[in-house]
């Protein structure tokens, strides 16, 4: 399953770290942070639960940029 998050994240630098740290969420099969559209796609393992999964992927996003924003 795949989904697509409105992100606002302020450095293309920052999206990649922050891509980086979601591909690493147990759940997520894979991530990628646009800068220049400021979307967050990530695919889910199959049989994941996507809001469980994306609430861990919001916590190792802040810690990457603390004032970014994912609007789930």
């Amino acid at each position: 399953m795949s989904k697509s998050y409105k992100i606002e994240v302020d450095c293309a630098n920052c999206a990649s770290l922050m891509e980086g740290a979601a591909r690493k969420v147990p759940g997520v099969k894979n991530a990628v942070v646009n800068f220049m559209t400021q979307k967050l796609s990530v695919d889910f393992d199959d049989g994941a639960e996507p809001n469980a999964v994306m609430r861990e992927v919001v916590k190792v996003c802040k810690r990457v940029e603390p004032d970014c924003e994912i609007y789930l």
